[in-house]
């Protein structure tokens, strides 16, 4: 596959063209380019991990930017294969309505809505939804169950189609897509476009304060372009005349912030968390480079013991295999080094069953592989999800077999 890679010389969030290097992680192919059998012979390009700090206003990015079209078409990822998420959407969308407090039938729109599982959510709420995916088959599969998608990037030529077809937003959402997008003025200038005079803008996204605080490694791959905190996105919501009221730090995806933003001059007072966590964001000093770079040193350090317990363990002669293959599980793999030491990975998406991991090409399976090819030792490298694994494969403990957590701390169950 031949993919297109631009580099930026200016920052996604204020334009600064001054970014210092922060920490380098091992390049690694699209980490979501799981393969079929049939492309195991054509091998896949890695591209760089960098993340840089902008000297103007701290945010962290990607500099590197792969093609979207390739990036996004073909996208594998399906909101329900994630534990739990369904059910946090329901939450979310419900705490949302409480926030905007819209009136019955008022439009919301989601920004990579995926296969509308928070579209669902607010249709629930006797909302009218729309949802906004460039993954086509995906976004197919959502109008067919009733959450009418358009199969397409969003952008503020598209907002204002919207806005005349279908009325201003008292809603949009943008949930764990934010930081996928390279043109953030031109999605500034499209969800001010959409919204109502008293409308909001909600989204999630990964925070960085909780990506250097917990070893968060699994969270940086080529589709996060951004690594957001609340200081620099203020001053970014300004520029395009809105305004951050509310901000507040949510366990989703290892810690995760979720911002609320409204049109400048409306009627919202900004709550005191935003303030809360500007400070806490300078105490820890994330918008300066040493802060990711002592990040990599953790880092470093949990790759050696990782490395020196699997690599101890195979003298013995025993087998190791892995559970998970969501997209961060490339980045891992490459960064720790672990391709020659597993022989197998497990994971309970059907959609990843049956193929081969980015770039080593080691084969996915689903969880029977456990019980069939009887591996001494399980690495969970989806480590968010270690406790529901490990209690739904009881069975594999009783058996004899051993499960490896690597993250926030070494572990072996």
């Amino acid at each position: 596959m031949n993919v297109k890679v631009f580099h930026r010389d200016t920052c996604r969030l204020c334009g600064g063209c001054s970014h210092d290097l922060g920490l380098s992680l091992t390049p690694t192919p699209i980490g979501d380019d799981f393969v079929s059998k049939e492309r195991l012979a054509k091998g896949q390009e890695s591209f760089p991990l960098d993340l840089c700090v902008c000297r103007d206003c701290g945010n962290v990015q990607l500099l590197k930017t792969l093609d979207p079209e390739v990036v996004y078409g073909e996208y594998l990822y399906t909101s329900s294969s994630s534990v739990g998420l369904p059910e946090h959407f329901q939450h979310y969308a419900d705490h949302v309505m409480r926030y905007a407090n819209p009136s019955k039938g008022a439009l919301v729109v989601e920004l990579g809505s995926n296969e509308g599982a928070m579209l669902r959510a607010f249709k629930n709420n006797d909302m009218r939804v729309l949802g906004i995916d460039p993954a086509s088959e995906i976004a197919r599969r959502a109008t067919a169950a009733g959450l009418e998608t358009l199969p397409t990037f969003f952008s503020a030529k598209l907002a204002s189609e919207i806005r005349a077809k279908y009325g201003p937003a008292s809603i949009v959402v943008a949930n764990n897509v934010f930081a996928n997008i390279d043109d953030l003025a031109d999605m500034a200038e499209g969800v001010r476009a959409l919204l109502a005079d008293e409308g909001v803008f909600v989204f999630e996204t990964s925070y960085l304060l909780d990506v250097i605080e917990k070893n968060l490694i699994d969270t940086v791959f080529h589709e996060h372009l951004c690594y957001f905190a609340v200081k620099p996105l203020e001053a970014y919501f300004r520029r395009y005349g809105m305004q951050l009221v509310n901000a507040e730090r949510v366990p989703t995806k290892g810690g995760s912030l979720r911002g609320y933003v409204q049109l400048a001059g409306a009627k919202r007072i900004v709550a005191p968390a935003v303030a809360e966590l500007k400070a806490l964001e300078a105490k820890a000093g994330i918008d300066h480079p040493q802060a990711l770079a002592v990040l990599g040193e953790r880092l470093d350090t949990i790759k050696g013991e990782l490395l020196a317990l699997l690599d101890d363990l195979r003298s013995k002669g025993k087998t190791i295999a892995n559970y998970g293959a969501a997209v961060g599980l490339t980045t891992m793999i490459y960064h720790f080094d672990l391709a020659g030491r597993l022989s197998f990975i497990v994971d309970d998406n059907l959609v990843k069953q049956n193929t081969f991991s980015p770039g080593h090409h080691i084969p996915v399976y689903a969880p029977q592989a456990m019980y069939e090819r009887k591996p001494d030792y399980m690495l969970i490298l989806a480590w968010r999800y270690a406790d529901n694994i490990m209690k739904q494969h009881r069975a594999y403990l009783d058996q004899g077999g051993h499960f490896i957590i690597p993250l926030p701390e070494l572990r072996v169950i």
